[in-house]
């Protein structure tokens, strides 16, 4: 009987697996599939690639070392076409790699060596947050919000300024931004922006994603008005919000 749970209509849930090593690759599959997931295994980009146009899975799991590719660039070309997860799987450990591949919307960042069954947890995390934002989304997707002169567009990501300047953001941005709207005027924690009570509270990717959406929100990013820090508690989205 399967270990994990899954959408009866939709089946096993489908993970990609990009590693240029045989046996680590190798490894990671036969774990998720152990766990009840449907693993497929790529040792080039280009591999991943041409399957990408066939099928597109609910999670990629990336290498950043690989043979013919910068594995970052992977990461980016899947956050901008596609809308599975994503985690970044590594010998890296320098902080400027990990930060830049959750700069770049990566939804975890696992270091080798690593334990398998860690990383099978982190594979369901990043799937369960993906489900509760596409139910929300779902339930607001024929929405706009505004909010202090700005629109977000919930059924494309498109975030719009009062200018008129716009940016198609990333799904960790768009899905951080969108548990803002829904609870304006509120402190969420950082475990509530990821939409997953049991995630680390040390992970650094809300810290980088609230930096992203200052970036487009604030004229002054280091002076924030509209995403602002509650120091011990998270942030808070200062700004009335009308959905229409």
């Amino acid at each position: 009987m399967s270990r994990d749970v899954f959408h009866q209509s939709e089946g096993p849930r489908c993970i990609y697996v990009l590693d240029d090593d045989v046996d680590i690759c190798r490894l990671v599959c036969v774990t998720l599939r152990e766990f009840g997931f449907e693993a497929t295994g790529f040792h080039t980009a280009a591999g991943l690639r041409r399957q990408l146009l066939v099928r597109e899975p609910d999670l990629c799991i990336v290498d950043l070392g690989l043979p013919d590719a910068d594995g970052m660039d992977v990461v980016r070309d899947l956050q901008v076409r596609f809308a599975c997860g994503v985690i970044v799987l590594t010998g890296r450990g320098y902080l400027s790699d990990r930060v830049m591949g959750l700069e770049l919307g990566a939804d975890d960042y696992v270091i080798k060596p690593f334990e398998p069954r860690e990383l099978v947890a982190r594979a369901r995390s990043v799937l369960r947050r993906q489900d509760k934002s596409r139910g929300s989304q779902m339930s607001v997707r024929s929405q706009h919000a505004e909010f202090g002169g700005w629109r977000f567009r919930a059924d494309s990501n498109l975030l719009v300024s009062p200018a008129g300047q716009e940016w198609t953001l990333s799904a960790g941005e768009a899905r951080m931004l969108l548990q803002f709207l829904q609870r304006p005027n509120r402190i969420l924690a950082r475990e509530q922006l990821c939409g997953d009570r049991d995630l680390s509270a040390l992970d650094r990717g809300v810290d980088v994603r609230v930096s992203r959406l200052r970036r487009k929100l604030e004229s002054d990013p280091q002076s924030p008005k509209t995403i602002r820090t509650v120091y011990g508690a998270g942030y808070l989205l200062a700004a009335e919000v009308r959905w229409l």
